[in-house]
């Protein structure tokens, strides 16, 4: 198994990357998604939630109200970190269910952790890969502008919460260039992926 950390920018491109090396065949695990799943409804991530922030951050049907807590937690960086203590471990206790399933199927696999944050929370060292996405910040931030429609003053406080660009370019193993076309960016992406399978057969014949 291989085990590769995604990471890059707000609107660096990691998106069409992460869509890319699931196409080629790897098991791309989505930890914004995976955040989403640790307060779904029912779940001890939402009970704790609730007990640590009061049922104010609950809306009517049972489910997190993001609002709400976003208004708690944005400014105060106690009630932030509080959040991740109850976040992060369950984000990375279904990660490895996930990885496990995968590894179960196929013990080749290639498992793509795909992680917004990956810098920022230390896990820059937990993989065997570290691929990082990069785009100079004042196209990301016409992105933003462009294509999700943000203003543009939210567009750079969105950046400039994430890790600097040279953190980011400073952890990776790999770094690709989101500057130019999605075409562009995919075809860098096959080029790496074939890269990791050489690798991977070659170990493999070492191996017998």
């Amino acid at each position: 198994m291989l085990r590769i950390g995604l990471t890059g920018g707000i609107a660096a491109g990691k998106s069409v990357v992460a869509r890319r090396f699931a196409d080629l065949g790897a098991v791309v695990v989505d930890h914004d998604q995976l955040a989403r799943d640790a307060v779904a409804p029912g779940s001890v991530g939402l009970e704790r939630v609730a007990e640590a922030f009061g049922p104010g951050v609950i809306a009517s049907d049972g489910s997190l109200d993001r609002p709400a807590l976003g208004a708690r937690v944005f400014a105060d960086d106690s009630a932030r970190r509080i959040l991740e203590l109850i976040v992060h471990p369950e984000v990375r206790r279904l990660a490895a269910e996930h990885e496990a399933d995968a590894v179960a199927r196929d013990h080749r696999a290639v498992v793509v952790h795909d992680i917004p944050l990956l810098v920022e929370t230390g896990q820059a060292g937990h993989f065997g890969l570290l691929v990082v996405v990069d785009a100079p910040v004042e196209l990301r931030v016409q992105r933003l502008v462009t294509s999700r429609g943000m203003d543009e003053e939210s567009a750079r406080a969105r950046v400039a919460a994430q890790a600097s660009d040279d953190e980011r370019r400073s952890a990776a193993d790999v770094v690709l260039d989101g500057t130019h076309s999605d075409d562009d960016l995919r075809a860098q992406v096959d080029a790496l992926w074939e890269r990791c399978v050489a690798e991977a057969v070659a170990e493999e014949s070492g191996a017998e």
